[in-house]
């Protein structure tokens, strides 16, 4: 008979289980993946590529989202790869739509993986206690929507911490999901883009430029982005501030 005693551990591993799951796969991916999911890899199968997209479109447009959703999930090294070969097998349009829909899916499973397993928890205690954690976490629950936009939408925060963070936190299931899917458009449309003029840089032999990002064109539109994200938190500062 098990003990009552047992009960709260099983339950308490049987919730951290997915999330043991998602960081055991990773550790093993980013072992054994780290030099084959790169762009040398894709220039090697681009033609067995496009001959099975060009055999059966549907087919490989769902493989692909899957493959990029267990990517992000599992936080495997590649995701920009990813984008590129979207792009790439696609064009810029879907293949944006299908980058966006499959990072998306993968940032949910491991947000709800995280917050299953600990972020319930870790939230309740910040909830409950007092001083300077309660205020940090009133503050996180007053800005949800702006704190998640900024991290999506500047390009420094890495995609698995961005993931992770807000799970520990205690934000909801629809702002993280939301914000997940239109912040991360932008520097996606970004990298589909590039990906799409593969094809001239493969009969070149030479390799695309990934930092693209963050030259000032791309990167200054982005921060102006970033910053009407978080003007309704900064007014909503200044109000307080005001009243007091």
């Amino acid at each position: 008979m098990t003990s009552t005693r047992s009960k709260p551990f099983w339950s308490a591993a049987q919730r951290q289980a997915p999330l043991l799951l998602l960081v055991v796969g990773g550790v093993v991916g980013a072992i054994f993946l780290k030099d084959v999911l790169d762009f040398q890899t894709l220039s090697e199968n681009r033609e067995h590529l496009v001959a099975l997209r060009d055999a059966h479109y549907g087919w490989v447009a769902a493989g692909f989202v899957v493959v990029y959703a267990a990517m992000v999930a599992f936080s495997l090294p590649g995701a920009t790869i990813a984008t590129l070969t979207g792009g790439f097998l696609f064009s810029t349009f879907p293949g944006v739509l299908f980058n966006v829909s499959g990072a998306t899916m993968g940032a949910v499973l491991l947000f709800m993986a995280a917050r299953w397993g600990l972020g319930d928890r870790l939230a309740e205690k910040m909830q409950t206690s007092e001083g300077r954690i309660r205020k940090i976490k009133d503050g996180i629950d007053a800005n949800q929507w702006e704190m998640l936009f900024l991290i999506r939408l500047i390009p420094v925060v890495p995609f698995f911490v961005a993931n992770l963070v807000p799970a520990l936190v205690g934000v909801g299931f629809i702002p993280f999901a939301v914000t997940t899917f239109l912040g991360i458009i932008p520097a996606a449309l970004v990298y589909t883009s590039v990906g799409a003029g593969l094809g001239a840089i493969f009969e070149r032999g030479e390799t695309p430029d990934l930092g693209i990002i963050f030259s000032p064109e791309i990167l200054l539109p982005l921060l102006g982005l970033a910053a009407l994200a978080a003007l309704p938190a900064v007014v909503r500062a200044m109000r307080r501030k005001s009243e007091v």
